[in-house]
């Protein structure tokens, strides 16, 4: 009977422990997390205007440059973390990363799951093909490869389009592997975002030889923190200064966007 009692106030203690655990972590301050971190985690992919390395091998970018002064103005160290875009929300969600900071498209799905700031770029997916490839809509791809990254709005795109749709999908890692395949003909065209692809293609770039041919769904850009982080919050305070003094502006010039 000792062992039966002992076993259930062991059990009833694992219990409590597990709640409060629970408990704690839904009210826990994602703030607070990242200020006693002394630093936030950033997450991205290297894509251009946003985050990319530079011919001298700097790391810069629209959204690097943005989130360096968000970090300032919250009184801690910017950390960028190279990730794979399919498992964004796996890395946010086991604090490998505490945002997604990187062209990330709003939709209703990922409001459901994440913690998405207020838009902050505009954006569109686009398609692109070698110069002089015949194109007269969607339905011209139709039984033709097309290539977008995994887990982003253009594979979205893909997966939407009716046409789209009865193509060859071609899913890839990175979107300037998109770029990549159609340059070298193993795949007819790529779905992309508006603002690589324009950083990326045209004279002057690697890919001279590749241009625009339609416009598809527009979109906007926000920032994705865990579902329920109050940092969601005090970051959307400071893009709404950061537009009133023109410092937004200014690096969206900056940046072609």
């Amino acid at each position: 009977m000792k062992k039966l009692i002992c076993l259930f106030m062991a059990l009833v203690m694992v219990a409590a422990l597990a709640a409060c655990g629970i408990f704690g972590q839904s009210g826990d301050s994602d703030y607070k997390y990242v200020k006693e971190n002394g630093k936030l985690i950033i997450g991205y992919t290297v894509y251009a205007p946003m985050n990319y390395f530079d011919e001298n091998g700097n790391f810069t970018g629209f959204d690097t440059e943005l989130a360096m002064i968000v970090c300032e103005k919250l009184g801690v160290e910017p950390q960028f973390v190279e990730i794979i875009w399919d498992t964004k929300e796996v890395e946010l969600n086991a604090k490998s990363i505490d945002c997604i900071w990187n062209g990330l498209t709003i939709t209703p799905e990922r409001q459901e799951t994440m913690e998405i700031t207020k838009p902050y770029v505009k954006n569109a997916q686009v398609v692109l093909m070698k110069k002089g490839a015949s194109y007269d809509g969607t339905k011209s791809l139709i039984g033709k490869s097309v290539a977008a990254e995994q887990g982003s709005a253009g594979e979205d795109t893909v997966k939407a389009d009716e046409n789209l749709k009865q193509a060859t999908y071609v899913p890839k890692t990175l979107q300037t592997d998109c770029l990549m395949e159609v340059k070298a003909g193993t795949v007819d065209a790529a779905v992309l975002d508006l603002t690589l692809a324009k950083t990326m293609t045209g004279e002057g770039t690697n890919y001279e030889d590749i241009v625009i041919v339609d416009y598809l769904a527009e979109e906007d850009y926000g920032v994705a923190f865990r579902k329920g982080s109050d940092l969601c919050e005090k970051v959307n305070k400071i893009f709404d200064e950061l537009k009133k003094d023109g410092t937004m502006a200014k690096l969206a010039e900056k940046y072609g966007l």
